[in-house]
């Protein structure tokens, strides 16, 4: 039997010793996202918040959505640290080059959640290293998934992929699933967020 990405996820949710939290590294696309399952990962991990996204079309674009993740993040009172990566369009550009005309969900798409989670695992394995976490169990994620526009075994696919060493495992997951994606329009309207549009490109627009 071939288990799917949710039941995965949550056969590891199962195994975890909540005295004994493992660490979770997340990509965070955006507050909308993250919002539908940030108290449900919390229970489960030690969470530690990357927000690289230079896919996004302009830096005015780039800050408003950092800025709803930190009006998010103020709702919880701050308790997850975030790892700020800096924000290059042109690294995006140069990524896919030659995709620019690809449809929506294409190979445009993959090249993108390749980018993304390629940067976080490496932004992930240097605070590893640097705060000596090799010794615990840690995980990689992205909140893509959330979307029901997602394909989450080839989000799964391009992390597991990415995630070459052993002290870093790709989590695989599906939170579009249990409500997820209903509960992340919920919560954002409820508190206010703003809610784009578009994913993040000139050419999702």
């Amino acid at each position: 039997m071939v288990l799917t990405n949710n039941q995965k996820f949550n056969n590891i949710l199962k195994s975890i010793d909540a005295n004994n939290k493992p660490n979770l590294f997340l990509h965070v696309c955006c507050a909308p996202c993250f919002s539908g399952i940030i108290t449900k990962l919390a229970k489960y991990f030690n969470l530690y918040i990357i927000f690289f996204n230079s896919n996004i079309d302009t830096f005015i674009e780039y800050s408003l959505r950092l800025n709803e993740l930190n009006k998010l993040l103020k709702e919880y009172n701050n308790c997850f640290q975030i790892i700020y990566a800096s924000y290059n369009h042109n690294e995006f550009l140069n990524y896919i080059n030659g995709l620019e005309n690809e449809p929506e969900g294409g190979k445009r798409c993959s090249k993108c959640f390749e980018l993304r989670l390629k940067q976080s695992y490496e932004i992930a394995i240097e605070y590893i290293k640097n705060n000596n976490l090799k010794m615990q169990t840690n995980y990689l994620c992205t909140t893509l998934s959330i979307s029901p526009h997602k394909n989450a075994e080839l989000i799964e696919e391009i992390g597991e992929k990415i995630c070459v060493d052993d002290y870093l495992l790709y989590l695989p997951s599906d939170f579009k699933k249990e409500d997820g994606y209903l509960n992340s329009i919920k919560i954002s309207k409820d508190l206010g967020l703003y809610r784009q549009n578009y994913c993040g490109c000139e050419f999702s627009k």
